[in-house]
């Protein structure tokens, strides 16, 4: 039995080969065989990864396919994939699934545990539905759709998982970009963001669209261009800097980069900007902090025992509120959400979104990076689509379909 798991399991330390054979490495000595060995197992599974790469300076995505890799390698007779997909992008995931139909084909059992039901439904034989650690019912894939599916696991239809529209404004330019460039990963990037606003960001994983906003958060240093804040120029060197001027991204890995898992909920909401918890001194006032988290984690639908909880305890849904309530106290007003539903149950979806939306309609900047193009095209007002690091097209919305953000992340060719 293997298991591929949601949290990555990897000694980031090590090479691809060695982390795909790693049960094996005491007995096998063959470096040369060792490589080739994974460079093959790698290739069956559709990718290009080099064997003697450190897993730590991989991206997310490519972590995941070395995971599935290292699974494989036991060529097991039952196999659970656990959110295998989270991390890839539609092209990947559909390479994912040709790899489970071969599987099936060759006598494996797949458990196939995933929140994207359109894949469940395209994958399953069978579908068994849980809500709150108990199973619901099982059918049979062939008797129900995407909409069923829902309605068994949240009580609500597919069409109001987005939520009511909320009414709104959009206002005076909060955010510009001009001629950002880093490389060959960031190439000459050019928007602009409006108050009310949410701006999406489309394109293959690979695009360049985590490296852009990491610029904006001053994680890292672009190599030329300006931003502009409400009209005027800014520098933003460090994630430091751009905390003080409003700016809170939600991480695509939150777990690495989002929170300190742990860490109390309370010390990780508070933790980027203590002015209003603390005395003049600069000693924390205990209750004003537990007020301030507690109404937080109200807004935006915390479910905790107790916020004194370390963050492990919690939900992959309640660890993003975390992350989103970190931002609201630190006074965010251009927002950026890297992949805000990964790892996230429907219900807890549909949470997230009324909170992107309600932020929005509060006048703050909205920015949403997704792999998933219905989130897009449910949340956002337009969407650049993103590839080789620089911006192939723009979307309106009465341009949102799958074959235009494609022909855009793809192909050299228009929208229709």
């Amino acid at each position: 039995i293997s298991v591929i798991h949601q949290e990555l399991a990897l000694a980031e330390d090590l090479t691809v080969a060695e982390n795909v054979f790693l049960s094996e490495l005491p007995a096998t000595l063959n470096w040369v065989e060792l490589g080739r060995r994974a460079s093959d197992l790698i290739s069956d599974l559709g990718f290009s990864i080099k064997p003697r790469a450190i897993v730590a300076d991989l991206p997310i995505a490519q972590k995941q396919v070395v995971e599935i890799a290292k699974a494989l390698s036991h060529r097991s007779s039952v196999v659970v994939f656990d959110e295998p997909t989270a991390v890839l992008s539609a092209q990947d995931a559909d390479r994912l699934m040709e790899i489970i139909s071969k599987l099936k084909g060759q006598g494996a059992g797949v458990v196939y545990i995933s929140h994207r039901l359109d894949e469940v439904l395209k994958i399953a034989d069978r579908i068994t539905v849980l809500k709150d650690g108990e199973s619901v019912t099982t059918v049979n894939a062939s008797d129900v759709s995407v909409d069923d599916i829902i309605e068994l696991m949240v009580g609500r239809k597919l069409s109001a998982i987005f939520g009511e529209p909320v009414p709104k404004t959009t206002g005076a330019v909060a955010l510009s970009v001009k001629n950002l460039t880093r490389g060959n990963a960031v190439r000459d990037i050019s928007f602009d963001l409006r108050r009310g606003e949410i701006l999406g960001i489309g394109g293959l994983v690979g695009a360049g669209r985590t490296e852009l906003v990491r610029l904006l958060f001053g994680a890292d240093r672009s190599d030329s261009g300006t931003i502009e804040l409400n009209g005027s120029p800014v520098r933003i060197r460090t994630p430091r800097e751009a905390v003080r001027n409003k700016i809170g991204l939600v991480p695509e890995s939150r777990k690495d980069q989002g929170v300190v898992l742990d860490m109390p909920i309370k010390w990780n909401v508070t933790m980027p900007r203590l002015a209003p918890v603390t005395n003049a001194l600069g000693f924390i006032r205990r209750k004003r902090e537990l007020d301030a988290v507690n109404a937080l984690g109200d807004q935006v639908r915390l479910k905790a025992a107790s916020v004194d909880h370390p963050v492990s305890s919690l939900s992959g849904g309640n660890q993003q509120k975390v992350v989103l309530a970190k931002w609201l106290h630190a006074g965010g007003e251009i927002l950026i959400f890297d992949e805000p539903t990964r790892g996230v149950d429907v219900g807890a979806k549909t949470e997230i979104y009324n909170q992107i939306r309600a932020l929005a309609a509060d006048g703050r900047a909205i920015i949403v990076i997704s792999s998933e193009h219905l989130e897009l095209f449910g949340l956002c007002d337009r969407i650049l689509v993103m590839r080789n690091g620089a911006i192939a097209g723009e979307l309106d919305s009465n341009q949102f379909t799958e074959t235009n953000i494609l022909n855009l992340a793809m192909l050299d060719r228009g929208v229709s």
